[in-house]
């Protein structure tokens, strides 16, 4: 449903059954899937790619150009999947040279006033709290969950099925299945309560924790903690994506809580 009172470039690629507001605009070069509902003062620029059942609310910008002075008009994306929440006031870059686009997911909510930067990319079934502000080139892996007024920095990873608290300053990479908060960023135990709604089993939540145990708890550095691990816990899928998360982390991974630091 096309309204009078919004924009639309004649080049815009648009199913038609997508819900179209009043004052919207949309640039050439962008793709929206059927079943989409754009709201009231919605901005989408060239670039977009945005998916199918998607609710895109009043006053987000989606594919701006991005806030990195290194851009230098080159062709580039913002591909958003299915089913799809951004609220109020989100706004998504495009990417640059660097990765050629900026991703988010399949079954993602982004709240208001998030900002997801050039070349991110966020998982499926992610949730973005209010206010979360995610720099350049960070990767959040599915399932994870970001506390409101946290602040990401660049080229930070964070792992699947993680819960960080609101207000975090997130600065290293936070590995799979845990909680992580204060200042600076720590562990803070495993997510045990997400990973109970994921139909993760007990014994498999036990044998993260014992991971972890090793990781944060026993004054090993991640060298020897990964040697331990390998040597003493049985292999698992969890176990495997764990080390793996660790030995490729670019930015260091956080730390155990440590109240000498606060």
């Amino acid at each position: 449903m096309k309204q009078p009172l919004a924009y639309i470039h004649p080049e815009a690629k648009i199913a038609p059954n997508v819900v179209i507001e009043p004052f919207v605009t949309i640039d050439k070069n962008v793709e929206i899937g059927e079943g989409t509902r754009i709201g009231s003062n919605v901005t989408i620029l060239e670039g977009a790619r945005i998916g199918k059942n998607c609710n895109i609310l009043p006053g987000a910008v989606i594919a701006g150009t991005p806030q990195d002075l290194k851009f230098e008009g080159e062709d580039s994306l913002v591909i958003i999947g299915d089913n799809t929440t951004i609220r109020e006031f989100v706004t998504i870059n495009r990417g640059t040279k660097s990765k050629g686009k900026t991703v988010v997911g399949n079954n993602c909510l982004l709240m208001a006033y998030v900002h997801v930067a050039h070349d991110c990319v966020v998982g499926n079934n992610v949730i973005l709290v209010n206010s979360v502000q995610v720099a350049g080139e960070v990767k959040i892996d599915d399932w994870a969950i970001v506390g409101g007024l946290s602040a990401i920095h660049q080229f930070v990873h964070i792992g699947k099925h993680v819960m960080i608290a609101g207000g975090t300053l997130v600065s290293k990479d936070v590995p799979p299945y845990v909680k992580a908060g204060r200042e600076p960023i720590s562990y803070a135990g495993v997510n045990s309560i997400g990973l109970r709604r994921r139909n993760f089993s007990n014994e498999q939540i036990r044998d993260i924790q014992d991971i972890y145990r090793f990781m944060f708890q026993k004054g090993l550095n991640n060298t020897q903690a990964i040697e331990r691990i390998e040597a003493e816990l049985t292999a698992s899928d969890e176990r495997d994506e764990i080390i793996l998360f660790i030995k490729n982390s670019q930015r260091g991974v956080i730390k155990g809580y440590n109240p000498d630091n606060s």
